[in-house]
């Protein structure tokens, strides 16, 4: 590039081109690709526009897959580890926090608004329906749950949910249903049964004690089908607070819980927890 070399590539005063395009042939381009781009952009657009009319805001379009959720517990426990020392509150501290975090909204001064909650009844009763997902129906009240229901796992007397005394409690939900559970099932409740995993830990584990709906360690069909944070904003799932009394102490210990009803099989991985006890003395 003898006369000019590069500066003459970016900017040949001659010709007045930039980069080899004078301004017009740079303008017809520019137009080009911004035409080019919208187009696109507008293809885009209207396939997404299209896509989402085919779907619901509320449930998924196919369903053939979905399973329920089981069971899940509190205190949060990692690895299922719940490992502490009696007599040592620093040991067992972070569990009760997580208790009492998870608790409080089932306090019956949070549920006053008749406008979002409701009473569902004293006593067990059939699933049930609160207008199709697509109605008009608007946002759904939510059963009243108290805290009271749990009683001795209730932390209102026990403020450190038993884990003081060596007893602790875990706090069991779960939040939907098989299709099978839709119908009358062991008195419109899903009971919720603990025992050992292992035969090793068979006469170790003690007395088991469940609180929950009307004084039963279930759950009752009436607080479902739980319909989503748009509709069901406020839904309080029912809970069932399991209490060992009299586990060993210095052994690790391992627990099964399940729920059980139709549409949980016995062998089934939905609808079990596991979770294993450590209490040192």
């Amino acid at each position: 590039m003898a006369d000019g070399g590069w500066r003459k590539t970016l900017w040949d005063p001659e010709t007045r081109e930039f980069i080899g395009r004078t301004r017009e042939r740079w303008l017809k381009i520019s137009v080009f690709y911004v035409i080019f781009y919208t187009f696109l952009s507008g293809i885009l657009i209207g396939t997404i526009q299209v896509l989402l009319m085919t779907l619901s805001a509320y449930k998924p379009k196919y369903q053939d897959r979905i399973v329920p959720s089981g069971l899940s517990f509190l205190p949060h426990a990692t690895n299922f580890d719940i490992i502490f020392k009696k007599d040592d509150p620093s040991s067992y501290e972070a569990y009760v926090e997580s208790l009492k975090k998870f608790i409080e909204q089932y306090n019956d001064e949070k549920q006053t608004d008749d406008r979002k909650f409701e009473d569902c009844g004293a006593i067990p009763k059939s699933y049930t329906e609160r207008g199709e997902l697509d109605s008009n129906v608007g946002q759904r009240k939510s059963c009243r749950f108290s805290r009271s229901e749990l009683q001795g796992c209730s932390g209102e007397i026990d403020t450190t949910f038993g884990f003081k005394e060596g007893k602790p409690c875990l706090i069991v939900k779960s939040n939907s249903l098989p299709d099978a559970l839709k119908v009358t099932t062991f008195a419109n409740l899903m009971p919720v049964f603990c025992t050992y995993k292992r035969e090793e830990d068979k006469g170790k584990i003690g007395e088991i004690k469940y609180f929950g709906f009307a004084g039963r360690g279930g759950f009752p069909l009436q607080y479902y089908p739980y319909y989503g944070k748009m509709l069901h904003p406020n839904y309080l799932q029912p809970l069932v607070g399991v209490k060992f009394t009299n586990l060993t102490m210095n052994k690790e210990l391992k627990v099964e819980c399940r729920v059980y009803g139709g549409g949980y099989e016995k062998d089934s991985r939905h609808g079990v927890f596991y979770v294993h006890f450590t209490v040192k003395q």
